[in-house]
Formats: C-alpha cells, structure tokens, sequence
C-alpha cells in the first residue's frame, strides 16, 4: 500500500487535548476527516485540518488518488516545554509548563474508493472592484439630496432625545 505522511512540529497546544481530536479522525477517509476537523469545536481542529490538506496534497504529488485515501495513523507526541514561572504568596515562585506537541499524520491509499457526502469547499471573496463596477451611481436631483438631508437630521435629533439605561439609572437629580 503506498503512504503519504505530514508532521507539523512546536504546536502550542497540549498534547493531550490535541490527542482527543486526533484520535476522532482515526481509520476515516479524508473528506469525512475534513468534514469532522471543519466542524470541530476545539482550538486544536484548526491546525489539524491544515495538516491534513497538506498530507493530502503530498498524496497528490506522489499521483495517489484523493478519492481512495484514508487516515491510516494520527500520532501525536510531547514537545519541548516552554518553563514560566508565576509569583506566589510569601515570596514563592511555582512553575508553568507551557506544553507543545509533535503531530504525525499518515494516509493510505486503499483499493476501493471511499464515497462520501463530505466536500470542504472556500467561498471566493467579493472583489471590491467588481461591486463597485456593479452598481452605477444615480445622480440626485437638488431636491432629492434636501429630502436625505431631512431625513438623516431626523435620525440624528431622535437618538439625541433618547437617553439611554445608563442615563436614567445614573441622574444627578432625583425625580
């Protein structure tokens, strides 16, 4: 069976949560893995699902197809610590161990192709260039620029006359 491994070093985050994501993308197929990773709530999702786009485009360059990959194994081991200290009562120090981790991930082609429901898939941003070649400008007559003015001085005089929470609970004085 062909392979295609990804590690990504000196995450800062602790191994043991990153495990319990890790370990729920075992044995699925990468589009599943994706679908789950995108969704997942925890912090260590996103970097995961940054690594598992890369394994699969180093899958690509070994000319294995996407569409039979699997998540064969998810390792994730211990890093260096980064060690803080925090000032305690009576002049103690106590020590911080700021945790990071080491994550492998392997995918295996299989024989049958896997199908699923799951397709990852980036919105294209707007350009700001197409909008605004989008909408022509209308040229207002003189009367219909006084009507806006109007209307906008209206706005502004009713959120004068409102004094807001803090303005009737906190008043200088007493009614």
């Amino acid at each position: 069976m062909k392979t295609a491994t990804a590690k990504l070093n000196h995450v800062r985050i602790a191994p043991r949560k990153m495990r319990l994501v890790a370990h729920s993308i075992k044995k699925m197929d990468v589009s599943r893995a994706a679908a789950q990773l995108f969704s997942h709530e925890r912090r260590a999702a996103g970097p995961l699902l940054k690594l598992l786009k890369s394994a699969i485009a180093n899958a690509k360059s070994k000319n294995l197809d996407e569409t039979k990959l699997i998540v064969r194994d998810i390792r994730v081991d211990g890093g260096p610590m980064l060690k803080r200290w925090i000032p305690r009562a009576q002049g103690r120090a106590t020590p911080i161990q700021k945790k990071t981790s080491h994550v492998t991930l392997v995918l295996q082609e299989t024989e049958k192709s896997v199908q699923s429901g799951f397709v990852v898939t980036k919105k294209e941003k707007a350009q700001k260039d197409k909008i605004k070649t989008d909408k022509p400008k209308k040229k207002m007559d003189v009367q219909e620029e006084k009507e806006q003015e109007a209307k906008t001085e209206t706005k502004v005089e009713q959120k004068s006359q409102k004094g807001g929470f803090l303005k009737r609970t906190f008043r200088r004085k007493s009614i």
